[in-house]
């Protein structure tokens, strides 16, 4: 479905735009991939690394920019929206700088698409997101919510917009692998741990890709897509990392002892299917649910029990220190 499309991505030299772009040039034929970000200095090195792709261009920008926005989205068909202020710390102490990106800058880019010729706009979501304790969190609610009742405003146009929900990608940015193998390096007597009981959700880089990917195929516009995957502790991947003793530091600003995808108060929105779920628009009725049980690919899904809800402390499927060895073995983190 990218093959001769242009397609755009918001926050494109972060660590999921990057890996996105890259598996796009890669794997489709697109006509042409946009990069929108803010700064020069990652798209210049990006640039340089992906000088072979000559239908790869660099727009820079701020989501924050309608006017900009509209300029780089004239003649797209598809957007990913990853760009966001996504530290949680960084949000609790910035508060206004927050909400101006992820819920203005989701405004913006809504409005944007509406006005273009843009087809599919698919939106990047966190777990964070459910029952928000921070305001990265309810920023990224507040977004979600944006970006599902933008279908409402397509008219008889053939515009569709989706979210995709995960929790951190294993090794991005900011998570804690990177801050791990640093202290390694460094040869640290012992790994910072906040809470011993704090568990997460895992997902790598590539996983994430593919499963935006796979969302575009099956969105039908209202979707919230939340993948099925495997949970671990945080003291077993320390564990898996170096053996070190662990000292107990204290819950940062903002932050949850475990993530969660789909919230019990939702579970009667929510569609299980083999792979993952989707949460349907609130506004849905029975027959809207009916079709939603579908996917565009042709998978057939069921509704979930009453009071269900997925979260990395009760997920059936929880990474052994070995298997976190394994993957910690063999794939590659950005720092």
């Amino acid at each position: 479905m990218f093959s001769n499309k242009n397609i755009l991505v918001t926050g494109g030299t972060g660590s999921f735009g990057n890996a996105y772009v890259r598996k796009l040039l890669k794997k489709f034929k697109p006509k042409k991939v946009v990069v929108f970000s803010r700064g020069e200095d990652r798209q210049r090195k990006m640039e340089e690394s992906l000088a072979n792709y000559k239908n790869l261009r660099f727009f820079i920008g701020d989501v924050r920019d309608k006017e900009r926005l509209k300029v780089a989205f004239s003649d797209m068909d598809y957007v990913v929206h990853a760009a966001a202020l996504k530290q949680v710390p960084a949000a609790e102490y910035n508060p206004l700088e927050c909400i101006k990106t992820n819920v203005n800058g989701a405004e913006n880019v809504i409005s944007a698409a509406l006005e273009t010729k843009v087809s599919k706009v698919l939106a990047l979501s966190t777990d964070k997101a459910v029952n928000p304790i921070n305001l990265y969190g309810a920023s990224k609610l507040a977004s979600d919510k944006l970006f599902i009742s933008a279908n409402s405003y397509v008219g008889r146009s053939n515009k569709t917009f989706s979210v995709v929900r995960y929790g951190n990608v294993s090794g991005s940015t900011g998570s804690v692998i990177p801050v791990f193998k640093k202290l390694l390096e460094n040869k640290t007597n012992y790994f910072p741990i906040t809470d011993e009981k704090m568990t997460r959700f895992w997902i790598t880089l590539d996983q994430a890709v593919e499963f935006v990917n796979d969302s575009f195929k099956r969105m039908r516009g209202g979707e919230i897509f939340v993948p099925k995957i495997p949970s671990f502790r945080i003291p077993d991947l320390a564990r898996a990392m170096g053996n070190k003793k662990m000292k107990i530091v204290g819950i940062r600003p903002g932050e949850k002892i475990h993530e969660v995808l789909t919230a019990k108060d939702e579970s009667h929105l929510v569609v299980q299917f083999k792979d993952y779920f989707i949460i349907v628009p609130t506004t849905s009725s029975k027959k809207k649910m009916n079709i939603y049980k579908s996917s565009r690919t042709g998978e057939k899904g069921k509704t979930v029990n009453k009071d269900f809800y997925y979260s990395s402390d009760i997920n059936k499927n929880f990474l052994s220190i070995n298997e976190l060895k394994y993957f910690l073995k063999n794939y590659k983190y950005e720092e």
